[in-house]
Formats: C-alpha cells, structure tokens, sequence
C-alpha cells in the first residue's frame, strides 16, 4: 500500500487523526499514527472495519490491540516505505511544535501588549476597563492552552525519538546472525541489491566470495554441534577481521559465509580469498575443558565480479559455482568463475 498523499490531505488526516489517538490508551508512535492515518483516509477497508468492531462499546486501544492491527492490516508496507511513513509523522509532529511555539510567543507579545495597554488607560470608562479585563482574561486562558499543547508535543516528540532509537536498534538485531554476529542472509540480500543498484564509477563491477567449511557435517558428528558452533564463530571472527569499509561479511547459511566486496577489483578478491582460506587452515581450535586442538578446519571459496547487467541471483549462482569446483578439485581452496561469459 503506498502513501501518495498531498501535503495538504496528509495534514488533514494528520488533523483528524490526531483526537481519535489521544483517546486510544496506546502510546503516541509512528505505529500508531499509521493505524489511525489509514482508518481516517479510508483507504483500509479491512481495517477500518476491525477498529469500528474493537471500539463500538467505547473500549479504547491499548499498544498490545494497536500492534496487533498494524501488523495485521498495515504492516505489508515495505520497510523502506515505514520508515518513510515514520520520518514524515516526526517531521509534522515537528512542524505543528514549531507552530505551537510560535502561537505562544505571540499570544504573549499580545498579552503583554494589553498588559501596558491596560496600565495606560487608567483613565478609562469602567466600560472600556471591563471589556480589557475580559480580553486579558481569554489572552491569558490562550497562552495557558497552547503551553500545554507544546508540553504535551515536546512528550510525544520524545517519545517518537525513544522509539525511533528502539527501532534502529531493532532493525540492527534483525539483520544480524544471532551465532556468529555476521550479517544474516536478509542483510546480505539487501547489501547486494543496494550494491547492485548503486552507481559504480570503479570501472568494475562488485565482486562476491562464497566460502562454505570443509567436511562440517563430519565435525558435527564427530565432535558436536556446540563445538560445531564454536568453529562458525571461530571462522565468522575471520571473515570479520578481512573485511572493511563497504564490504559485507554474511552468515550465508548454515556453514556458509558470503563476502560482498563493493570496490575490490577481482584480483584482489581473490588475494583477500586466500588470505581467509590460510588464516583458516592454521587456526587450531580447541573443544571445551581440553588442551588438545582438532585437526585442522579448512574452508573453500568460491570467487567472481559481476557482470554488468547481471541479475543478483544469476551473480550468486556463478561464485556457489565457483565455490563447488574448489570443492570438487578437492577442497582447502580458492575458484576463480570466468569474468566473461
């Protein structure tokens, strides 16, 4: 569902909106504001039913009800487009801060202007006197309203910035393998179609290495799979400590890591294999409450650039080639796809 909305509807729907969330018992947030800026423009029949439903005894939504519509009925936003929805809900809590605070200096430069007003005609009617006295008194009700109004946006701002915290973070996890620390396969996959996407003005194009260990299945069996998770970790911390500046390091799957270098000339990817290929055979790592370290771990690495034009699924199946021909030459090394087709 996409948001194509004017400045001046969204500010409309943001008005409407805006009333029925303060009644919800659920906090002021980008989640929220979705919710009741899709009920309100009417594009979300589906929705608008459920909340009609979940509200018609007076019962307010609390967060737990109001997540549960957002993800049930909103939700399938990209993630790109939420965020997108959640930088354009800040900016115009913002902008009405901003108008507020403006409201208030000049409804004090009012008062303040009636103040003096009110000292200098000590010689007017009782009248006159009267109807300052009442004009003071609503300038002052005025003033008083709109402060509340700025506190109460100056909170919601805050929490919007707590909250926008919380979900960088968040998204940060959610990239993440949870083993090794790497990149996850999700992560990987957005990396490579922003790389894809990028302008490259290197004169060549991105390049891949695709590296899986060596007989896994054997030191799982052999040894268990806590150590077998002792040795991705080992091997991730490898990857990791290779890698730098654009570059990506992924937990591909299972025992596989991907390495998507950015600016690396081919030549150089496959030096930088190597390197990771050795560094890999010489670690010796040792099982929980012995001494004696393993037989070597050794890895396989699959390499190649991409081709301009190149699909991305059509870029990894040519490095996964690569990568099972050095498994098929025997192991422990490093494949070169072709460049050309």
């Amino acid at each position: 569902m996409g948001y194509h909305d004017s400045v001046e509807r969204s500010a409309e729907y943001l008005r409407l909106a805006l009333p029925l969330m303060s009644k919800q018992a659920a906090a002021l947030n980008p989640i929220c504001y979705a919710v009741w800026y899709d009920y309100v423009s009417g594009r979300n029949a589906a929705l608008k039913k459920r909340i009609d439903e979940l509200t018609r005894d007076g019962s307010p939504l609390d967060d737990e009800a109001t997540a549960e519509l957002f993800h049930c009925h909103v939700a399938e936003v990209d993630e790109k487009l939420a965020q997108r929805v959640s930088q354009d809900f800040q900016k115009i809590m913002a902008d009405v801060s901003k108008s507020a605070a403006e409201a208030g200096s000049d409804a004090g430069q009012f008062g303040n202007a009636l103040e003096k007003w009110s000292a200098d005609l000590a010689q007017a009617t009782d009248a006159d006197a009267t109807n300052l006295a009442v004009l003071l008194g609503q300038t002052r009700q005025m003033q008083h309203s709109i402060s509340s109004l700025k506190n109460r946006l100056d909170e919601s701002q805050l929490e919007i910035d707590r909250l926008r915290q919380e979900v960088a973070r968040a998204r940060q996890e959610s990239l993440a393998d949870g083993l090794t620390g790497l990149t996850n396969r999700r992560g990987f996959d957005q990396a490579l179609t922003d790389c894809l996407t990028a302008k490259d003005d290197s004169g060549h194009g991105p390049c891949l290495l695709i590296t899986d260990i060596d007989h896994f299945k054997h030191i799982n069996d052999s040894y268990g799979h806590l150590f077998g998770d002792k040795v991705l970790r080992a091997i991730a911390q490898v990857v990791k400590d290779s890698v730098k500046g654009r570059d990506t390091a992924a937990r591909y799957g299972g025992e596989e890591f991907a390495i998507l270098l950015p600016d690396t000339p081919i030549e150089g990817a496959q030096t930088l294999a190597e390197q990771i290929r050795t560094k890999v055979e010489r670690c010796r790592i040792k099982r929980s409450g012995s001494e004696n370290a393993i037989d070597a771990i050794t890895i396989s690495i699959g390499v190649t650039v991409h081709r301009a034009g190149e699909a991305a699924h059509e870029f990894i199946a040519r490095a996964d080639g690569a990568l099972y021909h050095a498994k098929n030459q025997g192991r422990n090394r490093v494949a070169v796809a072709p460049a050309a087709a």
